[in-house]
Protein backbone atom coordinates (compact mmCIF):
# COMPACT_ATOMS: atom_id res chain seq x y z
CA UNK A 1 0.00 0.00 0.00
CA UNK A 2 1.01 3.61 -0.45
CA UNK A 3 2.30 4.91 2.90
CA UNK A 4 -0.25 6.84 4.93
CA UNK A 5 2.13 9.75 5.51
CA UNK A 6 2.27 10.68 1.81
CA UNK A 7 0.12 13.86 1.49
CA UNK A 8 -2.68 13.80 -1.04
CA UNK A 9 -1.69 15.47 -4.26
CA UNK A 10 2.05 15.27 -3.49
CA UNK A 11 4.19 14.72 -6.59
CA UNK A 12 5.99 11.41 -6.65
CA UNK A 13 9.75 12.06 -6.92
CA UNK A 14 10.99 10.69 -10.20
CA UNK A 15 14.17 9.38 -8.56
CA UNK A 16 12.19 6.84 -6.52
CA UNK A 17 11.90 3.30 -7.91
CA UNK A 18 8.63 1.45 -7.57
CA UNK A 19 9.06 -2.20 -6.79
CA UNK A 20 6.37 -4.86 -7.23
CA UNK A 21 7.76 -8.17 -6.10
CA UNK A 22 11.15 -8.40 -7.79
CA UNK A 23 10.29 -6.21 -10.77
CA UNK A 24 10.80 -2.50 -11.31
CA UNK A 25 7.94 -0.37 -12.59
CA UNK A 26 8.42 2.41 -15.08
CA UNK A 27 7.84 5.83 -13.50
CA UNK A 28 4.95 6.44 -15.88
CA UNK A 29 3.30 3.23 -14.69
CA UNK A 30 3.90 4.22 -11.06
CA UNK A 31 2.29 7.59 -11.66
CA UNK A 32 -0.72 5.94 -13.32
CA UNK A 33 -1.23 3.62 -10.38
CA UNK A 34 -0.83 6.45 -7.90
CA UNK A 35 -3.34 8.57 -9.78
CA UNK A 36 -5.78 5.69 -9.70
CA UNK A 37 -5.30 5.43 -5.96
CA UNK A 38 -5.82 9.16 -5.36
CA UNK A 39 -8.84 9.33 -7.66
CA UNK A 40 -10.58 6.72 -5.54
CA UNK A 41 -10.32 8.84 -2.40
CA UNK A 42 -13.25 11.09 -1.36
CA UNK A 43 -12.84 14.64 -2.55
CA UNK A 44 -9.92 13.82 -4.78
CA UNK A 45 -9.61 15.89 -7.93
CA UNK A 46 -7.27 13.46 -9.64
CA UNK A 47 -9.00 11.97 -12.64
CA UNK A 48 -8.68 8.30 -13.43
CA UNK A 49 -10.40 4.95 -13.23
CA UNK A 50 -10.81 2.89 -10.09
CA UNK A 51 -7.78 0.74 -9.33
CA UNK A 52 -8.20 -2.86 -10.35
CA UNK A 53 -5.34 -4.73 -8.71
CA UNK A 54 -6.20 -8.38 -8.19
CA UNK A 55 -6.25 -9.74 -4.62
CA UNK A 56 -3.24 -11.90 -5.45
CA UNK A 57 -1.12 -8.97 -6.70
CA UNK A 58 1.76 -7.97 -4.44
CA UNK A 59 1.35 -4.74 -2.51
CA UNK A 60 2.92 -1.59 -3.95
CA UNK A 61 5.81 -0.41 -1.78
CA UNK A 62 7.61 2.90 -2.10
CA UNK A 63 11.09 3.03 -0.61
CA UNK A 64 11.70 5.15 2.45
CA UNK A 65 12.25 8.79 1.67
CA UNK A 66 13.54 11.71 3.64
CA UNK A 67 11.19 14.65 4.38
CA UNK A 68 12.26 16.37 1.18
CA UNK A 69 11.22 13.38 -0.91
CA UNK A 70 14.63 12.00 -1.84
CA UNK A 71 14.95 8.25 -1.80
CA UNK A 72 17.36 6.85 0.76
CA UNK A 73 17.64 3.63 -1.20
CA UNK A 74 19.64 3.08 -4.35
CA UNK A 75 17.53 4.07 -7.35
CA UNK A 76 17.28 1.21 -9.82
CA UNK A 77 16.21 3.52 -12.61
CA UNK A 78 18.57 5.35 -14.94
CA UNK A 79 19.36 8.18 -12.52
CA UNK A 80 20.78 6.68 -9.32
CA UNK A 81 20.73 8.51 -6.03
CA UNK A 82 24.38 9.08 -5.05
CA UNK A 83 25.73 6.53 -2.63
CA UNK A 84 26.52 9.32 -0.19
CA UNK A 85 22.78 9.87 0.34
CA UNK A 86 22.04 6.33 1.44
CA UNK A 87 21.35 6.25 5.14
CA UNK A 88 21.80 10.02 5.40
CA UNK A 89 20.02 11.79 8.25
CA UNK A 90 19.55 15.47 7.36
CA UNK A 91 20.60 18.03 9.92
CA UNK A 92 18.50 21.08 10.79
CA UNK A 93 18.61 23.92 8.30
CA UNK A 94 21.61 26.21 8.49
CA UNK A 95 19.36 29.12 7.57
CA UNK A 96 17.56 30.88 10.41
CA UNK A 97 14.34 31.13 8.41
CA UNK A 98 14.18 27.46 7.43
CA UNK A 99 13.25 25.13 10.26
CA UNK A 100 12.37 22.06 8.21
CA UNK A 101 14.87 19.40 7.18
CA UNK A 102 16.55 19.44 3.79
CA UNK A 103 18.22 17.09 1.33
CA UNK A 104 21.76 15.90 1.62
CA UNK A 105 24.25 17.19 -0.89
CA UNK A 106 25.43 14.89 -3.69
CA UNK A 107 29.12 15.52 -3.12
CA UNK A 108 30.93 12.35 -2.25
CA UNK A 109 32.85 13.67 0.70
CA UNK A 110 34.91 16.60 1.98
CA UNK A 111 38.47 15.63 2.69
CA UNK A 112 39.20 15.54 6.39
CA UNK A 113 35.73 14.82 7.81
CA UNK A 114 36.08 13.19 11.20
CA UNK A 115 33.75 10.41 10.05
CA UNK A 116 35.79 9.66 6.94
CA UNK A 117 37.09 6.09 7.30
CA UNK A 118 39.71 6.72 4.60
CA UNK A 119 41.81 9.09 6.73
CA UNK A 120 42.79 11.19 3.72
CA UNK A 121 43.81 14.30 5.61
CA UNK A 122 47.55 14.68 6.27
CA UNK A 123 48.79 15.48 9.76
CA UNK A 124 48.35 19.10 10.71
CA UNK A 125 51.27 21.48 10.26
CA UNK A 126 51.62 25.26 10.55
CA UNK A 127 51.00 25.52 6.80
CA UNK A 128 48.30 22.85 6.57
CA UNK A 129 44.72 24.12 6.92
CA UNK A 130 42.71 22.49 9.71
CA UNK A 131 40.61 19.49 8.68
CA UNK A 132 37.11 20.19 7.49
CA UNK A 133 34.57 19.14 10.10
CA UNK A 134 30.85 19.52 10.46
CA UNK A 135 31.43 22.82 12.25
CA UNK A 136 34.23 24.19 10.08
CA UNK A 137 32.81 24.01 6.56
CA UNK A 138 31.82 27.67 7.01
CA UNK A 139 33.18 30.40 9.25
CA UNK A 140 31.54 31.01 12.60
CA UNK A 141 28.43 33.24 12.51
CA UNK A 142 30.36 36.42 13.22
CA UNK A 143 32.78 35.73 10.39
CA UNK A 144 30.30 34.34 7.89
CA UNK A 145 30.01 36.41 4.71
CA UNK A 146 26.28 35.63 4.55
CA UNK A 147 23.99 36.92 7.28
CA UNK A 148 21.85 33.81 7.16
CA UNK A 149 24.56 31.15 7.48
CA UNK A 150 25.16 30.54 11.19
CA UNK A 151 26.15 26.91 10.61
CA UNK A 152 26.23 24.31 7.89
CA UNK A 153 25.89 20.61 7.47
CA UNK A 154 28.67 18.57 5.93
CA UNK A 155 28.25 16.19 3.02
CA UNK A 156 28.58 12.55 3.88
CA UNK A 157 31.89 11.05 2.77
CA UNK A 158 31.91 8.33 0.15
CA UNK A 159 33.84 5.31 1.34
CA UNK A 160 34.53 3.65 -1.98
CA UNK A 161 37.71 4.75 -3.68
CA UNK A 162 37.87 3.61 -7.30
CA UNK A 163 40.96 1.62 -8.07
CA UNK A 164 42.15 1.34 -4.47
CA UNK A 165 41.46 -1.12 -1.64
CA UNK A 166 38.92 0.51 0.67
CA UNK A 167 40.25 -1.06 3.86
CA UNK A 168 43.83 0.19 3.72
CA UNK A 169 43.88 3.71 2.34
CA UNK A 170 45.93 6.40 4.06
CA UNK A 171 46.95 8.24 0.92
CA UNK A 172 47.63 11.75 2.11
CA UNK A 173 49.64 10.91 5.19
CA UNK A 174 51.42 7.79 3.89
CA UNK A 175 51.26 7.27 0.13
CA UNK A 176 51.49 3.68 -1.04
CA UNK A 177 53.66 2.77 -4.03
CA UNK A 178 51.66 3.26 -7.20
CA UNK A 179 52.34 -0.30 -8.28
CA UNK A 180 50.67 -1.62 -5.12
CA UNK A 181 47.73 0.76 -4.69
CA UNK A 182 46.94 2.22 -8.10
CA UNK A 183 44.75 0.09 -10.37
CA UNK A 184 44.31 2.06 -13.59
CA UNK A 185 41.84 -0.46 -15.01
CA UNK A 186 39.45 0.13 -12.14
CA UNK A 187 39.87 3.88 -12.39
CA UNK A 188 39.14 3.84 -16.11
CA UNK A 189 35.68 2.47 -15.37
CA UNK A 190 34.83 5.81 -13.74
CA UNK A 191 35.29 7.68 -17.04
CA UNK A 192 32.46 6.70 -19.40
CA UNK A 193 33.85 8.56 -22.40
CA UNK A 194 36.84 6.22 -22.48
CA UNK A 195 34.47 3.60 -23.87
CA UNK A 196 33.70 5.84 -26.86
CA UNK A 197 34.70 4.53 -30.29
CA UNK A 198 36.33 6.72 -32.94
CA UNK A 199 36.71 5.40 -36.47
CA UNK A 200 35.90 1.94 -35.21
CA UNK A 201 38.60 2.04 -32.52
CA UNK A 202 38.25 2.55 -28.80
CA UNK A 203 39.13 6.13 -27.94
CA UNK A 204 42.62 6.85 -26.65
CA UNK A 205 42.51 10.31 -25.06
CA UNK A 206 45.96 11.91 -25.22
CA UNK A 207 44.73 15.53 -25.30
CA UNK A 208 44.63 16.06 -21.55
CA UNK A 209 46.63 19.30 -21.61
CA UNK A 210 43.75 20.79 -23.62
CA UNK A 211 41.04 19.36 -21.37
CA UNK A 212 40.58 16.34 -19.17
CA UNK A 213 37.70 13.86 -19.21
CA UNK A 214 35.17 13.74 -16.41
CA UNK A 215 34.50 10.90 -13.95
CA UNK A 216 30.97 9.63 -13.54
CA UNK A 217 30.77 11.14 -10.06
CA UNK A 218 31.21 14.64 -11.52
CA UNK A 219 28.64 13.95 -14.22
CA UNK A 220 26.19 12.67 -11.60
CA UNK A 221 26.91 15.66 -9.38
CA UNK A 222 25.91 18.11 -12.12
CA UNK A 223 22.76 16.16 -12.86
CA UNK A 224 21.84 16.01 -9.18
CA UNK A 225 22.39 19.73 -8.72
CA UNK A 226 20.06 20.64 -11.57
CA UNK A 227 17.46 18.10 -10.43
CA UNK A 228 17.42 18.97 -6.72
CA UNK A 229 19.33 22.17 -5.88
CA UNK A 230 19.21 24.58 -8.82
CA UNK A 231 18.73 28.14 -7.61
CA UNK A 232 20.52 31.44 -7.43
CA UNK A 233 22.53 31.80 -4.27
CA UNK A 234 23.27 33.82 -1.15
CA UNK A 235 20.12 35.91 -0.59
CA UNK A 236 16.86 34.21 -1.56
CA UNK A 237 14.74 33.12 1.42
CA UNK A 238 13.76 29.67 0.22
CA UNK A 239 14.94 26.09 0.47
CA UNK A 240 16.58 25.65 -2.93
CA UNK A 241 18.60 28.82 -2.43
CA UNK A 242 19.82 27.35 0.84
CA UNK A 243 20.85 24.10 -0.81
CA UNK A 244 22.54 25.82 -3.75
CA UNK A 245 24.40 28.26 -1.51
CA UNK A 246 25.65 25.47 0.73
CA UNK A 247 26.83 23.46 -2.28
CA UNK A 248 28.58 26.47 -3.87
CA UNK A 249 30.33 27.58 -0.69
CA UNK A 250 31.27 23.98 0.18
CA UNK A 251 33.02 23.87 -3.21
CA UNK A 252 34.96 26.99 -2.27
CA UNK A 253 36.01 25.29 0.94
CA UNK A 254 37.23 22.27 -0.99
CA UNK A 255 39.37 24.45 -3.27
CA UNK A 256 40.69 26.27 -0.20
CA UNK A 257 41.94 23.00 1.32
CA UNK A 258 43.08 21.57 -2.02
CA UNK A 259 45.40 24.55 -2.58
CA UNK A 260 46.47 24.83 1.05
CA UNK A 261 45.19 28.40 1.26
CA UNK A 262 44.84 30.04 4.66
CA UNK A 263 41.19 31.04 4.19
CA UNK A 264 38.27 30.38 1.84
CA UNK A 265 38.12 34.15 1.42
CA UNK A 266 41.23 33.78 -0.74
CA UNK A 267 39.36 31.68 -3.34
CA UNK A 268 37.61 33.57 -6.15
CA UNK A 269 35.55 31.63 -8.69
CA UNK A 270 36.10 32.71 -12.30
CA UNK A 271 35.61 31.11 -15.72
CA UNK A 272 39.16 29.78 -15.95
CA UNK A 273 42.85 30.65 -15.83
CA UNK A 274 42.52 33.19 -18.64
CA UNK A 275 39.85 35.17 -16.82
CA UNK A 276 41.79 34.94 -13.55
CA UNK A 277 44.91 36.45 -15.13
CA UNK A 278 42.87 39.17 -16.79
CA UNK A 279 41.20 39.94 -13.46
CA UNK A 280 44.59 40.52 -11.83
CA UNK A 281 45.77 42.62 -14.78
CA UNK A 282 42.65 44.79 -14.85
CA UNK A 283 42.28 45.18 -11.08
CA UNK A 284 45.67 44.97 -9.37
CA UNK A 285 47.61 45.87 -12.51
CA UNK A 286 45.71 49.04 -13.38
CA UNK A 287 45.99 50.20 -9.78
CA UNK A 288 49.66 49.37 -9.22
CA UNK A 289 51.54 49.48 -12.55
CA UNK A 290 52.90 52.86 -13.58
CA UNK A 291 54.97 54.23 -16.46
CA UNK A 292 58.39 52.55 -16.79
CA UNK A 293 57.50 49.79 -14.31
CA UNK A 294 58.49 46.29 -15.38
CA UNK A 295 56.59 43.02 -15.64
CA UNK A 296 58.60 39.81 -16.05
CA UNK A 297 57.27 36.65 -17.74
CA UNK A 298 59.03 33.65 -19.33
CA UNK A 299 59.45 32.17 -22.80
CA UNK A 300 57.35 29.21 -21.68
CA UNK A 301 54.09 31.10 -21.31
CA UNK A 302 50.67 30.35 -22.76
CA UNK A 303 49.22 33.30 -24.67
CA UNK A 304 46.86 33.90 -21.73
CA UNK A 305 49.89 34.82 -19.61
CA UNK A 306 51.40 37.07 -22.28
CA UNK A 307 48.63 39.08 -23.93
CA UNK A 308 47.01 40.61 -20.78
CA UNK A 309 50.40 41.93 -19.67
CA UNK A 310 51.18 43.29 -23.13
CA UNK A 311 47.86 45.14 -23.07
CA UNK A 312 48.55 46.53 -19.60
CA UNK A 313 52.07 47.63 -20.54
CA UNK A 314 50.76 49.39 -23.65
CA UNK A 315 48.15 51.21 -21.57
CA UNK A 316 50.49 52.21 -18.73
CA UNK A 317 53.78 52.70 -20.58
CA UNK A 318 55.38 49.82 -18.67
CA UNK A 319 57.93 47.32 -19.98
CA UNK A 320 57.55 43.58 -20.52
CA UNK A 321 60.67 41.47 -19.97
CA UNK A 322 61.06 37.78 -20.84
CA UNK A 323 63.09 35.09 -19.04
CA UNK A 324 65.00 32.93 -21.57
CA UNK A 325 65.15 29.12 -21.52
CA UNK A 326 67.86 26.67 -22.51
CA UNK A 327 67.76 24.08 -25.30
CA UNK A 328 65.94 21.63 -23.02
CA UNK A 329 63.20 24.16 -22.27
CA UNK A 330 64.37 24.97 -18.72
CA UNK A 331 64.33 28.40 -17.10
CA UNK A 332 67.76 30.05 -16.98
CA UNK A 333 67.79 31.28 -13.39
CA UNK A 334 70.96 33.36 -13.81
CA UNK A 335 69.34 35.27 -16.67
CA UNK A 336 66.15 35.62 -14.65
CA UNK A 337 68.12 37.19 -11.81
CA UNK A 338 69.52 39.81 -14.18
CA UNK A 339 65.99 40.91 -15.17
CA UNK A 340 64.91 41.68 -11.61
CA UNK A 341 65.35 45.17 -10.22
CA UNK A 342 63.79 48.11 -8.44
CA UNK A 343 61.30 48.67 -11.27
CA UNK A 344 60.06 45.06 -11.26
CA UNK A 345 56.49 45.09 -10.00
CA UNK A 346 55.23 41.66 -11.08
CA UNK A 347 56.63 38.28 -12.12
CA UNK A 348 54.11 35.97 -13.81
CA UNK A 349 55.02 32.46 -14.97
CA UNK A 350 53.65 28.95 -15.51
CA UNK A 351 54.33 26.23 -13.00
CA UNK A 352 54.17 23.69 -15.85
CA UNK A 353 54.55 24.53 -19.54
CA UNK A 354 51.53 23.50 -21.58
CA UNK A 355 53.67 23.10 -24.73
CA UNK A 356 56.75 21.32 -23.35
CA UNK A 357 55.75 19.92 -19.96
CA UNK A 358 58.66 21.69 -18.24
CA UNK A 359 58.16 22.06 -14.47
CA UNK A 360 59.58 25.42 -13.45
CA UNK A 361 61.41 26.05 -10.14
CA UNK A 362 58.42 27.99 -8.85
CA UNK A 363 59.44 28.33 -5.21
CA UNK A 364 62.90 29.64 -6.06
CA UNK A 365 61.53 32.03 -8.67
CA UNK A 366 58.97 33.35 -6.20
CA UNK A 367 61.62 33.93 -3.53
CA UNK A 368 63.81 35.81 -6.01
CA UNK A 369 60.91 38.03 -7.07
CA UNK A 370 59.90 38.81 -3.50
CA UNK A 371 63.51 39.72 -2.68
CA UNK A 372 63.21 42.70 -5.00
CA UNK A 373 59.72 43.64 -3.79
CA UNK A 374 57.73 42.25 -6.74
CA UNK A 375 54.44 40.38 -6.58
CA UNK A 376 54.18 36.90 -8.11
CA UNK A 377 51.43 35.23 -10.13
CA UNK A 378 51.78 31.50 -10.83
CA UNK A 379 49.76 29.93 -13.64
CA UNK A 380 48.89 26.47 -12.33
CA UNK A 381 46.57 25.39 -15.15
CA UNK A 382 48.85 22.50 -16.15
CA UNK A 383 50.10 21.75 -12.65
CA UNK A 384 47.07 21.04 -10.46
CA UNK A 385 46.18 17.73 -12.12
CA UNK A 386 49.71 16.32 -11.84
CA UNK A 387 51.23 17.40 -8.52
CA UNK A 388 50.30 18.56 -5.01
CA UNK A 389 50.07 22.34 -4.68
CA UNK A 390 50.38 24.34 -1.47
CA UNK A 391 50.13 28.06 -2.11
CA UNK A 392 51.37 28.94 1.37
CA UNK A 393 54.57 26.95 0.89
CA UNK A 394 54.90 28.38 -2.60
CA UNK A 395 54.20 31.87 -1.20
CA UNK A 396 52.74 33.08 -4.50
CA UNK A 397 50.66 36.24 -4.24
CA UNK A 398 48.28 34.91 -6.91
CA UNK A 399 47.67 31.39 -8.21
CA UNK A 400 45.28 30.47 -11.03
CA UNK A 401 43.90 27.28 -12.56
CA UNK A 402 41.03 26.03 -14.74
CA UNK A 403 38.60 23.38 -13.54
CA UNK A 404 38.41 21.57 -16.86
CA UNK A 405 42.12 20.71 -16.61
CA UNK A 406 41.30 19.05 -13.27
CA UNK A 407 38.58 16.60 -14.40
CA UNK A 408 35.89 19.20 -13.62
CA UNK A 409 33.46 20.95 -15.99
CA UNK A 410 34.44 23.70 -18.39
CA UNK A 411 33.62 27.31 -17.59
CA UNK A 412 34.81 27.27 -13.97
CA UNK A 413 38.20 28.25 -12.63
CA UNK A 414 39.92 29.72 -9.60
CA UNK A 415 41.93 32.78 -8.68
CA UNK A 416 43.75 32.40 -5.39
CA UNK A 417 45.07 35.61 -3.89
CA UNK A 418 46.41 36.50 -0.47
CA UNK A 419 43.44 37.90 1.41
CA UNK A 420 44.88 41.30 2.30
CA UNK A 421 46.06 41.75 -1.27
CA UNK A 422 42.65 40.87 -2.72
CA UNK A 423 40.94 43.32 -0.36
CA UNK A 424 43.30 46.08 -1.47
CA UNK A 425 42.24 45.62 -5.11
CA UNK A 426 39.26 47.35 -6.73
CA UNK A 427 36.51 45.25 -8.31
CA UNK A 428 36.96 44.75 -12.01
CA UNK A 429 33.27 44.24 -12.78
CA UNK A 430 30.18 45.73 -11.19
CA UNK A 431 26.78 44.23 -10.57
CA UNK A 432 24.80 42.18 -8.11
CA UNK A 433 26.21 39.85 -5.47
CA UNK A 434 29.39 41.87 -4.90
CA UNK A 435 27.89 44.91 -3.18
CA UNK A 436 27.01 45.80 0.41
CA UNK A 437 25.07 48.95 -0.41
CA UNK A 438 24.27 51.01 -3.50
CA UNK A 439 23.02 54.57 -3.75
CA UNK A 440 23.18 56.91 -6.72
CA UNK A 441 26.04 58.67 -5.01
CA UNK A 442 28.28 55.76 -4.05
CA UNK A 443 28.64 51.98 -3.73
CA UNK A 444 30.16 49.91 -0.94
CA UNK A 445 31.61 46.55 -1.95
CA UNK A 446 31.93 43.26 -0.16
CA UNK A 447 35.34 42.05 0.89
CA UNK A 448 36.97 39.24 -1.08
CA UNK A 449 35.99 36.91 -2.56
CA UNK A 450 32.54 38.30 -3.35
CA UNK A 451 33.87 41.68 -4.53
CA UNK A 452 35.19 39.83 -7.61
CA UNK A 453 32.12 37.67 -8.27
CA UNK A 454 29.66 40.12 -9.82
CA UNK A 455 26.39 38.69 -11.10
CA UNK A 456 25.23 35.10 -11.12
CA UNK A 457 28.23 32.82 -11.03
CA UNK A 458 28.69 29.40 -12.59
CA UNK A 459 27.11 27.71 -9.60
CA UNK A 460 26.62 24.18 -10.89
CA UNK A 461 30.09 23.89 -12.38
CA UNK A 462 31.66 25.20 -9.16
CA UNK A 463 29.90 22.35 -7.37
CA UNK A 464 31.24 20.01 -10.07
CA UNK A 465 34.75 21.32 -9.41
CA UNK A 466 34.33 20.47 -5.74
CA UNK A 467 33.31 16.93 -6.67
CA UNK A 468 36.32 16.57 -8.99
CA UNK A 469 38.59 17.63 -6.13
CA UNK A 470 36.95 15.03 -3.90
CA UNK A 471 37.55 12.38 -6.55
CA UNK A 472 41.26 12.97 -7.10
CA UNK A 473 41.83 13.50 -3.38
CA UNK A 474 40.42 10.05 -2.67
CA UNK A 475 42.85 8.54 -5.17
CA UNK A 476 45.74 10.63 -3.87
CA UNK A 477 47.81 13.15 -5.78
CA UNK A 478 50.97 11.32 -4.75
CA UNK A 479 49.67 8.15 -6.38
CA UNK A 480 48.65 10.06 -9.48
CA UNK A 481 52.05 11.71 -9.77
CA UNK A 482 53.96 8.46 -9.30
CA UNK A 483 51.92 6.62 -11.91
CA UNK A 484 52.12 9.42 -14.46
CA UNK A 485 55.88 9.62 -13.95
CA UNK A 486 56.09 5.97 -15.01
CA UNK A 487 54.01 6.73 -18.12
CA UNK A 488 56.15 9.71 -19.13
CA UNK A 489 59.41 7.83 -18.65
CA UNK A 490 58.12 4.87 -20.65
CA UNK A 491 56.76 7.00 -23.51
CA UNK A 492 59.91 9.14 -23.68
CA UNK A 493 62.18 6.12 -23.85
CA UNK A 494 60.12 4.45 -26.58
CA UNK A 495 59.71 7.64 -28.64
CA UNK A 496 63.45 8.23 -28.77
CA UNK A 497 63.80 4.84 -30.50
CA UNK A 498 61.78 5.95 -33.54
CA UNK A 499 64.00 7.28 -36.36
CA UNK A 500 63.20 10.82 -37.42
CA UNK A 501 61.19 11.62 -34.27
CA UNK A 502 62.37 14.63 -32.26
CA UNK A 503 60.97 15.37 -28.80
CA UNK A 504 60.60 19.11 -28.12
CA UNK A 505 61.21 19.91 -24.47
CA UNK A 506 63.62 17.56 -22.75
CA UNK A 507 63.84 19.12 -19.29
CA UNK A 508 64.89 16.77 -16.52
CA UNK A 509 61.80 17.73 -14.53
CA UNK A 510 58.67 17.32 -16.67
CA UNK A 511 54.97 16.73 -16.30
CA UNK A 512 52.87 14.63 -18.67
CA UNK A 513 53.42 16.48 -21.97
CA UNK A 514 55.32 14.92 -24.89
CA UNK A 515 55.59 17.38 -27.78
CA UNK A 516 57.30 16.04 -30.89
CA UNK A 517 57.81 16.43 -34.63
CA UNK A 518 58.41 13.65 -37.17
CA UNK A 519 60.72 14.12 -40.12
CA UNK A 520 58.91 14.28 -43.43
CA UNK A 521 55.47 15.01 -41.99
CA UNK A 522 53.46 18.10 -41.14
CA UNK A 523 52.08 18.02 -37.62
CA UNK A 524 48.50 18.12 -38.88
CA UNK A 525 49.20 15.02 -40.98
CA UNK A 526 50.36 13.15 -37.92
CA UNK A 527 47.36 14.29 -35.93
CA UNK A 528 44.99 13.15 -38.68
CA UNK A 529 46.71 9.76 -38.97
CA UNK A 530 46.49 9.18 -35.22
CA UNK A 531 42.84 10.20 -35.25
CA UNK A 532 42.13 7.53 -37.86
CA UNK A 533 43.38 5.05 -35.28
CA UNK A 534 41.15 6.53 -32.57
CA UNK A 535 43.98 8.42 -30.86
CA UNK A 536 43.28 12.04 -29.84
CA UNK A 537 46.31 14.35 -29.71
CA UNK A 538 46.78 18.09 -30.24
CA UNK A 539 48.67 19.35 -33.27
CA UNK A 540 49.39 23.06 -33.64
CA UNK A 541 51.03 25.84 -31.68
CA UNK A 542 49.12 25.14 -28.44
CA UNK A 543 48.59 28.88 -27.79
CA UNK A 544 52.30 29.08 -27.02
CA UNK A 545 53.89 30.35 -30.23
CA UNK A 546 56.92 32.11 -28.66
CA UNK A 547 58.29 28.97 -27.02
CA UNK A 548 57.86 26.86 -30.16
CA UNK A 549 59.62 29.52 -32.21
CA UNK A 550 62.44 29.38 -29.68
CA UNK A 551 62.99 25.86 -31.10
CA UNK A 552 62.54 26.96 -34.71
CA UNK A 553 59.04 25.53 -35.04
CA UNK A 554 55.53 26.77 -35.70
CA UNK A 555 53.75 23.65 -34.41
CA UNK A 556 54.25 20.28 -32.77
CA UNK A 557 52.23 17.14 -32.11
CA UNK A 558 51.40 17.07 -28.41
CA UNK A 559 50.29 13.87 -26.70
CA UNK A 560 49.51 14.71 -23.07
CA UNK A 561 48.77 12.10 -20.43
CA UNK A 562 46.54 11.66 -17.40
CA UNK A 563 46.24 9.03 -14.70
CA UNK A 564 43.59 7.08 -16.63
CA UNK A 565 45.96 6.47 -19.56
CA UNK A 566 47.90 3.21 -19.88
CA UNK A 567 51.14 1.79 -21.21
CA UNK A 568 49.20 -0.15 -23.83
CA UNK A 569 47.67 3.09 -25.12
CA UNK A 570 51.16 4.52 -25.46
CA UNK A 571 52.16 1.41 -27.39
CA UNK A 572 49.20 1.92 -29.74
CA UNK A 573 50.26 5.50 -30.43
CA UNK A 574 53.86 4.46 -31.05
CA UNK A 575 52.70 1.76 -33.47
CA UNK A 576 50.75 4.36 -35.44
CA UNK A 577 53.77 6.66 -35.56
CA UNK A 578 56.01 3.81 -36.72
CA UNK A 579 53.56 3.07 -39.53
CA UNK A 580 53.92 6.67 -40.69
CA UNK A 581 57.69 6.54 -40.42
CA UNK A 582 57.85 3.27 -42.33
CA UNK A 583 55.52 4.56 -45.03
CA UNK A 584 57.64 7.64 -45.58
CA UNK A 585 60.81 5.57 -45.75
CA UNK A 586 59.20 3.19 -48.26
CA UNK A 587 58.05 6.03 -50.54
CA UNK A 588 61.52 7.59 -50.43
CA UNK A 589 63.09 4.27 -51.43
CA UNK A 590 60.69 4.00 -54.36
CA UNK A 591 61.66 7.46 -55.57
Amino acid sequence: MIPSDVPLGSPIPRSIPSVIGDSVLDVTELTRLANQFFSALPGSSVAGPEPSLSPQAPALHLPDTDPAGVSTQTDRLSNPVPASLQGFTPSPSSFYFLQELRNAEPQSGVTGLNSDPLHLTPPASPLTPPPVTARSVFPTPSAAPFYFLPEVRSPEPQTGVPGLPSDSIHLASKPSPASQSFDVNLIRRDFPILQERVNGRQLIWFDNAATTQKPQSVINCLSYFYEHENSNIHRAAHELAARATDAYEAARQKVHHFLGASSPNEIVFVRGSTEAINLVAQSWGRQEIQKDDEIVISWLEHHANIVPWQMLCAEKGAKLKVIPVDDDGQILLDEYRKLLGDRTKLVSFSQVSNALGTITPAEIMTQMAHACGAKVLVDGAQAVSHMPVNVQLLDADFYVFSGHKLFAPTGIGVLYGKEALLNSMPPWQGGGNMIQDVTFERTRYHAAPLRFEAGTGNIADAVGLGEAIDYITRIGMENIGAYEHQLVDYATRKMTEIPGLRIIGTAANKASVLSFVLEGYKTEEIGAALNRDGIAVRSGHHCAQPILRRFGLESTVRPSLAFYNTHSEIDAMLASIRKLQSAKGHSQNLS
